[in-house]
């Protein structure tokens, strides 16, 4: 990269941030647009980023002006009409997608690249923990916060390997270029871009296609997917009890999760989940055998994954006593809550769970709205939120109502956003999960101060 200057649409979005950060380090000029001002701008502008809140060209530093000199980013999320961008494109700068930059950047390395509608932020952020704990060391480009470093991103001076979440948004992933591919579902989502289920399957069979010839492939076993990797690629399955990789003899009690790690070659003995949720079992079976593929040992991979604290917002304990559970989770997707609300049922199976969930795009509303009531109906407590539309506009008829109509949970009601937090002053929890992809999580501290007060402070 020959640009002196850095300027991104978008830069607080979590996959942008850890690009700015990254050419910050580089000692590059930084700056960007992004609608609101969060944790993360408010990091990235104590780093040296210059950042604004409203599109508007005589925002934007002089420095950013030189068009030979600034190569200009944007993520999909922004709108086309967005003024800033047509600015810049009608005025002939550089710009890329963020994607195709992520790509140029990683390509030259060996890239470990997970992709899948979830569990492709927890799985690739736990392959870099196991890598960076061990001899191998990585660098990474994530889509979450690891608490273990409180970053997003990593930088090694000795490793060539990089691990990358590979995003399906818009096709995002197929700039990249995988040593290693993780898959770890194709359950249809994004239909708005990609139509029907079967153009959304076949834009994985295509990120399998671009594996390296040395490469290899790691998907979970049951995928219905045809991957299209080359002749010499290697092709790996696993799961929670099938597959080449696989748990055997899973224990769970007293607030832990043991189990056994079946490989090809070895049987790692006795591993616990530093994070003991059930889907970590699956979890911790698709990053150890990545890791294991780079040459990490496996005592390394064992006390790894002992020692692995999560991503924000992905099963997040903000509170964790006797009285009371406040869990966070970023689970926007009918398969996604499943498989969460699943792990907090078996870790908390004499309790009430109590769910508030964000529904996250009136398309995907549309498009799974059953879907998203049945995995809401595993719940004792449903709180549903209003539509964060993000990106989209209304579309006439969605609303949170078409999925709380088929909830069949015995306690249920649609709440504002700006009422929840009197509606916890009032409502008896034992076990809270707060859900969604939106804005939700902006709400967190008054949350947590409430259910504090309430069931902490010996006044309940």
């Amino acid at each position: 990269m020959n640009y002196e200057s850095i300027y991104f649409i978008g830069i607080g979005g979590i996959g942008m941030s850890n690009l700015a950060r990254y050419f910050l380090l580089k000692g590059k000029k930084v700056g960007g647009y992004d609608r609101v001002e969060t944790v993360l701008t408010r990091s990235l502008q104590k780093e040296g980023a210059f950042i604004h809140y409203e599109d508007d060209i005589h925002s934007i530093p002089a420095l950013f002006f030189d068009k030979e000199k600034t190569l200009v980013v944007y993520t999909p999320a922004v709108p086309a009409s967005h003024g800033e961008l047509l600015y810049f494109r009608k005025n002939g700068y550089m710009v890329m997608k963020r994607a195709q930059l992520l790509g140029e950047i990683t390509n030259s390395s060996n890239a470990i690249c997970v992709a899948g509608t979830h569990g492709k932020t927890t799985v690739s952020s736990m392959i870099a923990h196991l890598l960076r704990q061990s001899q191998v060391d990585c660098n990474a480009f994530l889509g979450g916060i690891l608490k273990n470093y409180n970053n997003n991103l990593l930088l090694s001076e000795k490793s060539n390997i990089t691990v990358v979440e590979a995003d399906e948004y818009d096709h995002s992933f197929h700039w990249l270029e995988p040593w290693i591919a993780v898959v770890t579902s194709a359950d249809p989502d994004h239909l708005d871009i990609y139509g029907t289920e079967e153009a959304y399957r076949e834009s994985f069979e295509k990120f399998t296609s671009l594996i390296r010839p040395d490469g290899h492939l790691i998907m979970k076993k049951g995928i219905p997917m045809t991957p299209r990797t080359g002749e010499t690629v290697k092709i790996w399955s696993y799961g929670e009890s099938e597959g080449d990789f696989h748990a055997e003899n899973i224990r769970i009690g007293n607030g832990e999760i043991v189990f056994d790690l079946v490989t090809p070659s070895v049987i790692i003995s006795d591993i616990s989940p530093g994070i003991p949720v059930k889907i970590n079992v699956e979890n911790s079976v698709a990053a150890a055998a990545a890791a294991l593929l780079c040459g990490v040992t496996p005592d390394e991979v064992k006390e790894a994954i002992h020692t692995f604290q999560g991503a924000g917002r992905r099963f997040d304990f903000h509170i964790k006593s006797d009285r009371i559970v406040f869990i966070d989770d970023y689970a926007h997707h009918p398969r996604e809550l499943s498989a969460a609300i699943t792990s907090i049922k078996v870790l908390y199976a004499d309790k009430k769970i109590t769910a508030v969930f964000q529904p996250h795009l009136y398309s995907r509303t549309r498009d799974f709205a059953l879907e998203f009531a049945d995995s809401l109906s595993l719940l004792d407590d449903v709180v549903l939120l209003d539509i964060y539309p993000a990106r989209e506009e209304p579309i006439e008829g969605v609303t949170s109502q078409i999925i709380f109509d088929k909830i069949r949970s015995k306690e249920k009601l649609l709440c504002k956003k700006g009422e929840l937090i009197a509606l916890l002053r009032e409502k008896d929890v034992e076990v809270l999960v707060t859900f969604g992809a939106g804005d939700i999580d902006r709400l967190l501290p008054e949350i947590e101060q409430v259910l504090t007060e309430k069931y902490l402070s010996g006044s309940k």
